[in-house]
């Protein structure tokens, strides 16, 4: 459950500090947050589907 979240966290993170280092502006860095967020929250969704239906047989 904790995956989508963590995900949003480290790729708002990520995207904020990458619009940093190029230099980018106050809304460029907001954007870019989110654009990382989105994929973050993404990629743990996937992550925690993958998790939850490799046990359901197992259990």
């Amino acid at each position: 459950m904790i995956y989508p979240l963590g995900g949003l966290l480290l790729g708002a993170l990520l995207g904020w500090l990458r619009a940093r280092q190029l230099g980018g502006k106050r809304l460029d860095l907001l954007q870019w947050a989110v654009v990382g967020a989105i994929i973050g929250g993404l990629i743990g969704t996937f992550v925690l589907i993958f998790i939850q239906r490799s046990y359901v047989g197992n259990a």
